[in-house]
Formats: structure tokens, sequence, C-alpha cells
């Protein structure tokens, strides 16, 4: 790739017949990896009318949303429901309430009305540090997932569970489920839930022990706020990005394509430092068999100084109005941080289309990389001969 141009292929064709373009051409996202994007031309591909040669050029078919897409709502977490909206909510930055909005499109919801449709207690648990909420849709009725910590105790940490049977959940009367038997009592959080071959689990980050690490563990569910059996262990930090300034692997969230099942995390501190890694295991194999599961060795996501965004994570998955698949996440716009970088508001939620590659793998490049993808020039030529060519050249 240079000079911001990529070359496609040379079109031969012969005179009065049509031209058919590529709807998509392979491009090089990295030194290892291309992807296939699809292409909108510049051009109406009727204008062939006489024998020459033409040159083409387009730029890639890639949405651009707002971004930020909502400010000051950290670890961020989209659903497509089948009524037709998009549900979102996130941590909000005082850490003292849930709120929902909801929009029939991806960029509506930077401005659909927000609902605060639960609140921290005064005293006891669920009192303090309302974190990371996520909302799922099960057996027919609405499920927010969410760590909160006691009025007396900010740190104890614990996952609990809202539930309302309303068909519209900004709507609802949520009642309260408690907290999710989790095996041993510590500090615990994010939560996340999913389902596969019948069977519901939970990935949530946890410090054994209360020691100074976080590891993530999974378990099957006897129903959305239960647990059953022992859990696993998923992953620990162990890798140096793992531990820059935390211990930390947290914030899983779940996508099965191409007969595997995906798992991102979220690694180090919530600073800059805050990076993504990446799990995977075939779909047919054994969840609960911490073997089976395959560890990137490298950060999958992480800050982009190009792109002035600072510790991406926490991230979710939806997809747009055309069913392609989307990243969510929260970053910041500045490295710089004063005091404790939990306390600052400004982890904005952030939208960008992601990719998958000839493996069938999750590509998720830069965070912020959507302009440099629209500005990327496709050219190339139709040669249109008086008599019929066959063949097809590749430049």
């Amino acid at each position: 790739m240079k000079e911001n141009k990529l070359e496609t292929v040379m079109i031969e064709a012969k005179l009065g017949e049509e031209v058919k373009l590529p709807n998509a051409i392979k491009v090089p996202l990295s030194s290892e990896t291309s992807i296939e994007i699809e292409v909108v031309w510049d051009l109406e591909v009727e204008s062939f009318n006489e024998a020459g040669i033409y040159p083409i050029e387009g730029r890639l078919a890639i949405e651009d949303y707002p971004n930020p897409l909502i400010e000051q709502r950290a670890d961020p977490y989209i659903y497509k429901h089948s009524d037709g909206y998009y549900y979102f909510t996130g941590s909000y930055p005082s850490y003292d309430r849930i709120v929902l909005r909801r929009a029939k499109t991806i960029k509506a919801l930077k401005t659909a009305e927000e609902k605060v449709i639960w609140q921290k207690y005064d005293q006891g648990i669920m009192g303090n540090h309302i974190w990371a909420p996520e909302i799922h849709y099960i057996n027919n009725s609405w499920f927010i997932h969410f760590a909160a910590g006691s009025a007396e105790d900010k740190w104890a940490i614990r996952p609990y569970v809202l539930q309302t049977n309303a068909s519209n959940p900004l709507e609802g009367d949520w009642k309260e489920l408690g907290q999710i038997n989790l095996s041993f009592d510590s500090f615990s959080l994010d939560a996340t839930t999913f389902e596969h071959q019948n069977t519901r689990y939970l990935i949530w980050a946890q410090k054994p022990d209360n020691a100074h690490i976080s590891n993530l563990y999974i378990a099957e569910m006897e129903n959305p706020w239960t647990i059953k059996g022992s859990p696993t262990l998923l992953a620990q930090p162990e890798y140096s990005w793992e531990q820059d300034g935390e211990r930390v692997c947290e914030g899983a969230s779940v996508i099965k394509r191409n007969g595997k099942i995906f798992v991102t995390y979220s690694a180090s501190g919530t600073d800059d430092r805050y990076m993504m890694g990446l799990l995977t295991i075939n779909e047919e194999d054994d969840l609960l068999n911490s073997a089976a599961w395959t560890k990137s060795s490298e950060p999958i996501f992480f800050s982009s100084v190009e792109n002035s965004e600072y510790g991406p994570g926490h991230n979710s998955f939806t997809v747009n109005e055309s069913g392609e698949d989307l990243l969510v996440y929260h970053s910041r716009s500045y490295k710089d941080i004063e005091g404790h970088p939990l306390y600052d508001p400004n982890r904005h939620t952030r939208v960008q289309r992601m990719f998958w590659d000839s493996k069938g793998f999750p590509f998720f490049g830069e965070p912020g990389q959507t302009k440099k993808l629209q500005s990327l020039i496709i050219e190339g030529k139709v040669i249109v001969h008086k008599e019929y060519v066959k063949e097809e050249n590749i430049l």
C-alpha cells in the first residue's frame, strides 16, 4: 500500500458487452493479513461505449460512525434485538446508576433519550461502584448483568442481575435477582453470558482469594443468574502486556463465527496501557476444558497515537443494519491523566467495522482506523477491445 492508493484487477472486455467491476477487493491491512472489503466505484459502468483504456477509481465501502458515538460511557454494550432496535448501556461516570437508551440505528444512539432504570443503594450491597452493565434477552425476559461494591466498601465488588418481562426494557419494572453464586467470595466483575449448543455459560473476572491479580473464569449456568458446577480458569495475566500497571484479565466478550468461539478480553491498567487479547476454541470442543482454548501471545487491539485513541478495551460486539460485524469499545482521546484513571470520566464509546481474514479469524486493526480506510483510493483499468478477449489479468 503506497501513497494511499491500491491497485485492483485490470478488466478486459469486448466492445458492447457489460463490464462487471469487482464488488470487493483484497486490502493489505498488515504485512501478513489481507481482508476482502466491498468497493464503491466512482463511475457509471455503462460509460464504456468505445474501444480504449479507461482508468477507474473507487473507495472502500466502510460506514463512518460518530467518533465518539457516546461520550463518557465506558464498558459499552450494544445489543440488536429482534424488534429492530439497538439497545445500549455502559458504565455511568459517577458509577451510581444503570442507564439504557435505544434507537433504530447505531448512529441514532448518539442522541437517543437515556433513561435511568436502576440506582445504587445508600447502604449495604449494591451501594457503590456500579460497573459494566450488559443487557441480554433470554427466554422472553430482559436481564442486566452488572458489578457493584457495597456502600461501606466500594471495592467489595460482586456480580448481580436484574430482570424485567416488559417488551420495552426502558419502561420495565426491574426486579433484583441478587448476587450470582460464584464458588469463592472475592472481588469479581465484568460478568457476561452467552449460549452455545443449548447450554448457557458465564464468563467473569475474579481475584482469587483477593490476590492482586484478576483472572478470567468460565462456568455453566443453571439459569441467567445462577451458575452450576465448578468454574474453569480460562485466562490469567501471564504476558508482560497483561501486567502493565495492573495484572489484569477482565471485560470478556464473546463472538461465534466460522466454526469457532472467540473471546476478547482487556488487560493491564485502565489508562493508555489498557489493551485487548483474544481466546479461541473450536465450537465442538469442551468449553470447560482450559487446555482446549488458545490464547494470543500478543495483544490484538491497543492505543493508537496516530489516531489519538488511548486505552481501548472492554468491548462488545454488534452488527450494523446490513448484518456486518462491528466492534464496540471505549477509549480516551488523550494519554495523560490526573489521578486514578478509573475516575477520569472521558472513556468514550466508539464503534467501528471489524473484519475477518482468510482463516476465519477476526482482524481488529487499530482504534480509529475508519477514516484511514475510507481515504484509500482504489485504482485500476478497464480495457475495451473491438474483439472479444477472454482472459483477465491481475495487476
